[in-house]
């Protein structure tokens, strides 16, 4: 026996996608189920190529356990949907995401995601979204800690060190910055900010790739009493 997710969804004649009425929509698909100690197998139905919804034409996916699913999409993005067996799209999620997050990165000198700190950016929203991506951005928590104990500490994504910085610019004219946050920002103008937010669109993007995970495609559909009026409509001007 399989436990089967049902979300009020009704189905649009387009292969493999989950289809919700447009107007009784609910965010209810990005609500896991509850947890259960059972070795049922979570699954839900997408229509036919041909649009069909009878019950012997319908495609069956297996979720297996969502909140796996999802907790390893967040670790590493896709990775849910090779657990499930969706592999292609997994490997499509895993490109996207994480060249879109390592790209910025590329292009902020790696200095973009790093997490906030009481003397810099304290309300640093950012990096909420950046841990988004899962592993790869968790490095910047192990480096704010390490930045608490030692602020002139240095490294891979940890935060700007407080107070003055002296820099050499490219004509080789030295200058004193307030911070070396300020100093990023000048030596990586004008890519920095850039670079910022291509890793918190790569994190965003992962949620949704989380959702997919846990709750299977979706996409929305028009309503069947406005499909019922364009066909009228069509028929009375034919």
């Amino acid at each position: 026996m399989r436990r089967q997710l049902i979300y009020g969804v009704t189905f649009l004649n387009r292969p493999g996608f989950l289809a919700v009425n447009s107007l009784e929509w609910s965010p209810a698909f990005c609500r896991l189920p509850p947890f259960q100690d059972s070795p049922e197998m979570v699954t839900t139905t997408i229509p036919a190529a041909n649009g069909s919804t009878a019950p012997e034409d319908v495609i069956e996916i297996e979720l297996k356990e969502p909140w796996i699913a999802a907790l390893l999409a967040w670790m590493l993005p896709g990775l849910g949907h090779v657990y499930q067996g969706r592999t292609g799209k997994g490997l499509l999620f895993f490109v996207c995401v994480l060249g879109t997050f390592f790209y910025g990165l590329y292009l902020g000198g790696g200095k973009v995601v790093y997490a906030a700190v009481p003397w810099e950016q304290q309300y640093r929203w950012q990096y909420l979204c950046q841990l988004g991506v899962g592993l790869p951005s968790t490095p910047m928590l192990v480096q704010k800690s390490r930045a608490m104990k030692d602020p002139d500490y240095t490294g891979f994504m940890a935060p700007p060190r407080r107070g003055p910085v002296e820099w050499k610019d490219d004509s080789g004219h030295m200058s004193t910055q307030p911070n070396e946050l300020a100093m990023w920002t000048l030596k990586y103008h004008p890519t920095f900010e850039l670079g910022t937010v291509y890793t918190v669109v790569a994190g965003l993007l992962n949620i949704l790739v989380i959702c997919d995970a846990a709750a299977g495609p979706l996409v929305l559909s028009v309503p069947e009493k406005k499909k019922k009026k364009a066909a009228n409509d069509e028929g009375h001007s034919s």
